[in-house]
């Protein structure tokens, strides 16, 4: 038989008492103040955003003002009163939803329902939620009421908009502002959940399921609800949760920006369709992209210390995140949060996510597509400095016209010219090795340095000393760090038992010079045969 008594967790769960109430300890003191001294108002104005404890803590307010037996500014939760609110059957706690109820006919009924004082108990409580969808003239109405209303009457408004409620009314109020309740929080308070209800989950699903409620316990405990709902009488994985909840795991980012690192748009579509066909949902991978930059952002700027608590991440993905933030500029990641935190805000009542998120991604990949400030400026740049060659040229030209053809050679041995490198005459065996093993050594790095150094040039620039130059450095990166030097030497350590002196050489970007590495494994006459492992 089918049980139609469930309670959503979310209404199960509302607090009973002030101290059950999380992230607004301000808020609660100042009203349990109120309430000792018998000092209670009789407008309150609550703000903030949804699912913070607005309406939780008005019904506790009303709660409490009607209790018989309060202890310590906190209802007693069991004398009739309290038992009456709980269920919804007082007669002294009026909820108007301002949504559906905003006319003046409505604000109305309730001016002509307060000249009846209450039958049983001290107060009326009026909680008219949405406040701001009140129409002006219900606002009006609504008036004189606030301002002086019987001495038994507290109305209390709450409100997700404040700034759409007309100065009038506020000033007749005290406002309270409801603030975002933490990530840490909010694992506390599902915790206490879980030991409630008796269900097991991971703490890192407990914590994704945190952060994707954006500081709302109340979408936290609805999403956690959800998720228990799908995996009944299982533990609540990390894996299950982002299933349920249409989300990816972090390597899935990785991936990702690997693909924008090397220019790789064909990779970044392929990812997508294993993205879509797995039912993820677009516009929550933005947003939990966009915070995955941010944490990259956090990992370049911030101190070290502690920084796993700062950026909410687990150890296990700390040293992957601190790689790619070694590899990346912090002008880099914050071009790449402009252009998704653009993106969040136009993909997500669009009927055509897919195509935005392909077009922003390109733009990651092909920063000369940009017309921003700073693209501008940067061409601007350029073409005062060929602006000012040409006239250069041009005065030569008024002083002698006879010049024009050394102009002309002058320009030819301008354009860029390759300089090949040779290889020294003699070269140290433990230099060969190490190029000749380069994939096991690659094999020994993880992320995206090893993705960036595969297809590279291996040459060598003295008898002892290896060099390194990218494939491809046309994205705004440097792999020259000291993170990439210490991944590299602790790989040739591993695979050859001895660390060789290298160098990184980014790729000249100088438009007069164009240096060409000979790759060291293809030169006859040097030997290459070498013990390798299996």
């Amino acid at each position: 038989m089918i049980n139609m008594s469930y309670t959503a967790l979310y209404r199960k769960w509302r607090p009973d008492r002030f101290e059950d109430v999380k992230g607004q300890d301000a808020i609660v003191q100042t009203l349990k103040n109120q309430i000792e001294t018998g000092r209670i108002g009789h407008a309150y104005l609550f703000c903030g955003t949804r699912g913070t404890g607005k309406t939780s803590v008005a019904k506790l307010f009303a709660k409490v003002v009607n209790c018989e037996s309060p202890v310590n500014g906190d209802p007693c939760g069991k004398c009739a009163s309290c038992m009456a609110i709980k269920d919804g059957s007082s007669m002294n706690v009026i909820e108007i939803d301002a949504a559906s109820n905003n006319g003046v006919d409505n604000v109305r009924d309730i001016r002509e329902d307060v000249v009846y004082s209450p039958a049983v108990g001290k107060y009326k409580v009026y909680i008219i939620d949405e406040v701001h969808m009140l129409t002006p003239g219900a606002f009006n109405a609504l008036l004189k009421t606030l301002e002086e209303p019987p001495s038994y009457v507290i109305f209390i408004l709450a409100t997700t908009e404040v700034h759409k409620i007309p100065v009038t009314i506020l000033s007749r109020c005290q406002r309270y502002d409801f603030k975002r309740i933490s990530v840490e929080t909010i694992v506390d308070r599902l915790k206490e959940l879980m030991e409630g209800e008796g269900i097991k989950a991971e703490e890192k699903a407990l914590r994704y399921i945190a952060r994707s409620a954006d500081g709302a316990l109340r979408d936290a405990i609805s999403l956690f609800d959800q998720c228990n709902a799908f995996y009944y009488g299982q533990e609540l994985t990390y894996e299950n949760t982002l299933s349920v909840l249409g989300a990816v795991d972090t390597e899935v980012f990785s991936r990702l920006l690997r693909c924008i690192l090397k220019s790789d748009i064909r990779g970044f579509i392929e990812l997508l369709d294993e993205i879509t066909l797995n039912g993820r949902d677009l516009s929550q991978f933005v947003s939990d992209f966009t915070w995955y930059l941010r944490n990259l952002l956090l990992i370049k700027t911030a101190a070290s210390d502690n920084i796993e608590d700062i950026l909410d991440v687990s150890k296990e993905n700390l040293e992957r995140i601190r790689e790619e933030a070694g590899v990346l500029k912090q002008e880099g990641i914050m071009r790449y949060i402009r252009i998704f935190s653009e993106l969040s805000g136009s993909i997500k009542y669009s009927p055509q996510k897919r195509i935005l998120l392909e077009i922003a991604l390109i733009k990651l990949c092909r920063p000369a597509m940009e017309t921003d400030y700073s693209s501008v400026t940067e061409r601007v740049r350029f073409l005062e400095k060929e602006t000012d060659e040409l006239k250069d040229i041009i005065n030569k030209l008024k002083e002698d016209p006879s010049q024009i053809s050394q102009i002309t050679v002058e320009k030819k041995e301008k354009e860029p010219e390759t300089v090949k490198i040779p290889l020294p005459e003699e070269i140290e065996k433990e230099v060969i090795e190490a190029s000749k093993r380069r994939n096991e050594i690659l094999n020994n790095i993880d992320g995206i340095t090893k993705e960036l150094l595969l297809g590279a040039t291996w040459s060598a620039e003295s008898k002892d000393k290896l060099v390194i130059i990218p494939k491809s450095m046309e994205v705004d990166i440097t792999l020259d760090t000291e993170t990439t030097r210490n991944l590299i030497n602790t790989a040739m350590d591993k695979v050859l038992g001895f660390k060789v002196d290298f160098e990184i050489k980014l790729k000249n970007r100088n438009t007069e010079k164009k240096e060409e590495y000979t790759e060291l494994n293809t030169i006859e006459g040097i030997d290459m045969e070498i013990e390798t492992e299996e």
